[in-house]
């Protein structure tokens, strides 16, 4: 006889409308998902949320990422997976956040993963690390600071990982120029 304990206790798989292709905004998420450990344990930090391609995209104010991540580490969610950002250049208003920093965290007992997003503004990208909470983000954010120049606030060796120590600019921002800055 099979053990049907923990299937019960797991959120489902796809939306509880089958039809439904994706779920937008915080409260629609969580009243679709009101179980899932990641929403509850979250609810107080997410901005916005979606459920798009069976995955679950969790958003936060970049100021909340370290409660955000102790928060997803404390409701089971044990692996950091990735690490990585995206640029939005050029963004529609100067006031738009031009960057996102993404990290993907699975949860091997729940067997659930999630994304968990924050935006930030472009002069200045800075957030904090989780390395504290994870140390495998360690290199994740070095790549990220090197191809983007998003500086992790608290990180233990934040160097060049990629690109030489010489090298000027971040090859990964879309308004660096295709062949490389020339002197």
């Amino acid at each position: 006889m099979a053990d049907t304990t923990t299937q019960s206790t797991l959120p489902p798989a796809t939306p509880p409308s089958a039809g439904q292709a994706a779920i937008f905004g915080k409260q629609a998420v969580s009243d679709a998902f009101p179980d899932h450990a990641a929403i509850r344990s979250l609810q107080h930090l997410i901005v916005d949320a979606r459920w798009e391609h069976k995955e679950l995209i969790l958003s936060v104010a970049s100021e909340t990422i370290l409660a955000a991540a102790q928060a997803a580490k404390d409701a089971g969610y044990n692996f950091l997976e990735d690490v990585t950002a995206v640029d939005w250049y050029p963004t529609d208003t100067p006031s738009a956040p031009r960057f996102q920093v993404t990290y993907s965290i699975l949860s091997i007992g729940l067997k659930q993963r999630i994304r968990v997003n924050t935006r930030l503004m472009g002069d200045n990208p800075r957030i904090d690390s989780i390395t504290s909470i994870w140390p495998s983000a360690n290199f994740y954010e070095r790549e990220v600071f090197d191809l983007f120049g998003i500086h992790f606030a608290g990180h233990p060796r934040l160097t060049r990982i990629m690109m030489p120590d010489n090298w000027s600019g971040h090859p990964l921002r879309k308004d660096y120029p295709v062949e490389g800055y020339r002197s």
